[in-house]
């Protein structure tokens, strides 16, 4: 009646891999650490399986292995970024698991990385969940620094209307 018990609708991200849960801003890239991208998270990883942090479809796999696009039931883009800057690595230490179009729950198997080959190669490991059309986003808990373990909820967004 009136909309007044309208629930919002929402999403729980979990961490796509275990390592320590960082906000972007701590990162040392411009890009993410500025937000241009979106909001989001990123994990320091301690293991080289990367998991999907919420369910949907995979909007894109980029021909570089580095990054997977996930389209979620309610329409938010995410972007899962598998380390900095490593694009230039030319897909070397990924081993990707889905395709465009594949269905995935979150905990779902995205993709595996060389970790200690992205380390030798002196660029940061991290593993970065962006939403990137944050103008469906009316709100995210905040994100809490420390350990994680892939699967453990990171935070629950709200969607705007």
């Amino acid at each position: 009646m009136f909309g007044l018990f309208k629930k919002e609708k929402s999403d729980v991200f979990t961490a796509p891999v275990t390592g320590q849960l960082m906000p972007l801003d701590t990162l040392n890239d411009g890009v993410f650490s500025e937000k241009m991208m979106g909001e989001g998270y990123a994990i320091a990883p301690e293991e080289q399986a990367v998991y999907a942090p919420i369910a949907g479809t995979i909007s894109s796999v980029f021909p570089t292995k580095h990054a997977i696009g996930i389209t979620s039931d309610a329409g938010l883009e995410v972007l899962v970024h598998m380390g900095l800057d490593t694009v230039e690595m030319n897909g070397t230490p990924f081993e990707t698991k889905v395709a465009a179009g594949d269905q995935v729950k979150a905990g779902d198997l995205l993709s595996t990385v060389d970790v200690a080959a992205i380390q030798a190669s002196d660029r940061d490991a991290a593993i970065v969940v962006i939403f990137t059309n944050m103008d469906k986003v009316k709100d995210f808990s905040p994100i809490k620094a420390g350990p994680v373990t892939h699967g453990d909820a990171v935070t629950t967004l709200t969607y705007a209307g």
